[in-house]
């Protein structure tokens, strides 16, 4: 027996004993994530896991209870463990005076070749626009916390990489699927992290031979963040011979460390702060995360918690914002230390089209790469009024084969996944699908490589095709494929599918910060699964086509590891407020930025886009930055409704305490303005930029906001002598709403510019009632 055998055999071994002990006592047992007072270690303890195991062990004791089983112990992001307990255990424990803060495991999600043109970076290989390609970018490393990785995909070839950093202490772990020796210059660490979910789905382990304690991507998810994080070069890359062309990642030249938290039923909190703690140690430099969860009090926040520490030690964190839009407050991974990324669309489309018996044609997309359908039209049916609502949404075993046999069927989006229902459709003989938007996805089109001839349609389209299928004798269509379209405007689009503001915590801090491209995205894929992710899709690709700001995410984190390199000196918050100050907001038509989610030309607003679509170009020299230091930070937290202990469990400092506080949350120096008139219909924030371009800079002020607002910024030009001065100024927003105003909401900007450059900050004016 190989030692990774014998660990997964040991790990199951323990599992069978838990769920055994368990149901012997007819007591649940869950696992619990415990923040220690370290500062109270006993002298008599060597160390704090001594410390834990006695503390946990007189638990047991005093409960006359079967023993626990302490999953991990957590020594960087913050100072405690998790532990599988039973409800009773876990009582007694939360009442000692050694503990901060006790609260259950939860369980987050997935926020499941053309980008770097669409960036401006398509001559990055040969260019000296970031750097000459130097070993400051070799050295940059990107640590992805997902689904794992597929080593042997082409984009972590490491034939331009150099050795591997000395200062690199992560490595690549042995399992029954996955050889250190699979890990080379480029993919440079490959870890995971399984006892929570095991822990969670004790008994059921052995029943889902597909979740084996290993680094390797059975998902695709993993691999495909990485590589657009940071895949090496590889020509001729295509999906089904869609979006063909070189796939590149952000950072083709910085290295990848992968940390698998992510599993059949989702990430659970304990795996990702392991994930998150041992990443710090190993070195990395940049955190991508692209999954989340319910925005919550950072103290109860995993991902906040763990990205606190990141962010200490210069941890650059960037998050997706989450796939919960266009439903406003939906936003996640919120906290400020945090780059919270929305997804628009790409310059690329992949254009498919139904066409009717009564002559109309409406256009979709699809990126179905079987044969067609052919010329001849065929019946075309919608079950608008069965009774059996389900059969409106092709859910599993809804259509009657008798009735859908050699037809076109159309397919309401929701519920069951896009994919999935032409599967539906297919199992019950039909030849074809339109799959239609509602009102919850409006006109926003993303394309899948469907199983049969299909095409998505926005909603106006569909409900013609609805009512044309309802209302003929007789109706038919064809569907029929467009391949792949280049120049696409407008772009970028705001996807309707991207979480929104406001900030469901911190009002007065504007999320999302940046949207980046999400939608159809192209990179490289596990080599286990098809493209659908359906178990019944056989097809195998070496690269798939994806959607969801889990793809915006990693965009981001790319292009901080850019920065990094061309800027080591930066700070994280620095590199942030480089890439939002710069953002733009109008799209390749030069109008403002539009929504998806809207009808028609509806405009998209900061709680969509945030500051707006990063620019890596102007990024590399905003000019002037808001920087943010961990003390900074502190008292932002000192300015919430927190108890000490409670922040504490975030910043982890003995000597904690909120003598230095803001007045106003919306006090940190942030690269943007959330302002909210709820009690007070004056609101006076300070700021201070800090000079990251020339020596004898001088700046002058212009402001954007309604006429409901009067603005004043003191004073009106910054003049800054060295690199490094900074200059502060005040800015005081008085409202002008009348009492009988129904407006709740209203956007403008703030931006500092010469002629060299333009600092920009997107304002968000909130009225409250009172």
């Amino acid at each position: 027996m190989t030692p990774s055998t014998s660990f997964s055999f040991l790990i199951l071994l323990q599992l069978s004993l838990l769920s055994c002990i368990s149901s012997v006592s007819g007591t649940t047992r869950k696992t619990y994530i415990v923040h220690m007072k370290h500062y109270h270690k006993p002298s008599i303890y060597p160390t704090h896991h001594h410390w834990y195991s006695a503390t946990l062990k007189s638990v047991s004791t005093s409960n006359n209870s079967s023993s626990y089983s302490l999953l991990y112990d957590y020594t960087t992001v913050f100072n405690g463990f998790a532990v599988s307990l039973n409800p009773k255990q876990a009582q007694t424990l939360g009442s000692s005076d050694s503990i901060l803060g006790l609260y259950e495991d939860t369980l987050h999600t997935l926020h499941t070749t053309r980008t770097p043109q669409f960036l401006g970076l398509q001559n990055q290989t040969h260019s000296t626009f970031f750097m000459d390609e130097t070993q400051d970018l070799r050295d940059v490393i990107i640590g992805v916390l997902d689904t794992g990785v597929c080593p042997e995909s082409q984009s972590f070839d490491d034939s331009l990489m150099s050795e591997i950093p000395t200062r690199w202490h992560g490595e690549c772990e042995s399992s029954i699927d996955f050889n250190p020796s699979f890990c080379n210059k480029k993919l440079i660490g490959a870890r995971s992290f399984s006892r929570g979910y095991l822990t969670a789905n004790a008994g059921s382990y052995v029943r889902k031979p597909i979740d084996i304690s290993s680094p390797r991507d059975r998902d695709g998810h993993g691999t495909h963040t990485a590589t657009i994080a940071a895949g090496s070069a590889v020509p001729n890359a295509t999906l089904l011979g869609y979006a063909t062309g070189t796939a590149r990642g952000m950072a083709p030249h910085a290295r990848v460390a992968a940390y698998k938290v992510c599993w059949t039923d989702g990430c659970y909190a304990s795996d990702i702060l392991a994930g998150i703690d041992q990443a710090i140690i190993d070195g990395v430099d940049v955190l991508s995360i692209s999954l989340g969860s319910a925005s919550a009090l950072y103290h109860h926040d995993t991902i906040a918690i763990g990205a606190f520490t990141a962010m200490e030690k210069g941890i650059f964190v960037s998050c997706s914002a989450g796939n919960s839009g266009p439903r406003r407050g939906s936003v996640a991974n919120v906290a400020p230390w945090i780059m919270t990324v929305g997804a628009g669309t790409l310059d690329r489309d992949f254009p498919a089209y139904a066409s009717l018996g009564n002559g109309k044609r409406f256009e979709g997309v699809s990126l179905y790469g079987g044969e067609g359908m052919g010329d001849k039209p065929v019946g075309l049916i919608y079950f608008r009024e069965r009774s059996n609502s389900s059969s409106s949404i092709c859910m599993p075993g809804s259509l009657e084969p008798e009735i859908v046999r050699g037809k076109v069927v159309v397919c309401d989006r929701g519920l069951n996944g896009r994919v999935e229902k032409g599967s539906v459709v297919r199992d019950a003989g039909g030849v074809g699908m339109i799959l239609a938007n509602t009102a919850a996805s409006g006109e926003e089109l993303v394309a899948d490589s469907h199983l049969i001839p299909a095409v998505a349609v926005g909603r106006s389209a569909g409900d013609a095709i609805k009512d044309y299928a309802a209302s003929d004798r007789n109706p038919t269509a064809i569907i029929s494929f467009g391949g792949t379209v280049l120049d696409v405007k407008p772009s970028p689009v705001v996807a309707a599918f991207s979480s929104r503001g406001p900030n469901g915590e911190t009002n007065q801090i504007l999320k999302p910060d940046v949207i980046g491209p999400g939608v159809n995205i192209l990179a490289a894929w596990s080599n286990t699964i098809g493209p659908s992710g359906l178990s019944q899709d056989t097809r195998k690709t070496h690269f798939n086509i994806m959607s969801g700001t889990s793809m915006s995410c990693p965009h981001i984190s790319g292009l901080a590891a850019l920065l990094k390199a061309t800027h080591p000196d930066w700070s994280p918050s620095a590199i942030k407020s480089a890439l939002m100050t710069t953002a733009y907001t109008h799209d390749n038509t030069y109008s403002p930025l539009r929504d998806a989610a809207g009808e028609g030309e509806a405009l998209s607003t900061p709680w969509a886009h945030g500051a707006g679509h990063v620019d890596p170009q102007k990024a590399l020299s905003p000019g002037l930055v808001y920087d943010a230091s961990t003390h900074d930070y502190i008292a932002f937290l000192c300015s919430l409704d927190y108890t000490l202990d409670q922040i504490q469990i975030i910043v982890k400092r003995p000597d904690l305490n909120c003598s230095t506080k803001f007045d106003d949350p919306g006090q940190l120096n942030y690269p943007s303005f959330s302002v909210v008139f709820g009690s007070k219909s004056v609101v006076e924030y300070t700021r201070t930029l800090t000079n990251v371009g020339a020596g004898g800079s001088v700046y002058d002020v212009s402001v954007s906001v309604p006429s409901t607002v009067g603005i004043t910024v003191n004073p009106n030009r910054l003049v800054f002598g060295e690199v490094g001065d900074r200059q502060t100024y005040t800015v005081t927003f008085v409202s002008k709403r009348g009492v009988d105003d129904s407006v709740t909401s209203e956007f403008g900007s703030i931006m500092w510019s010469n002629e060299e450059h333009q600092v920009r900050s997107p304002v968000a004016l909130t009225w409250t009632e009172l």
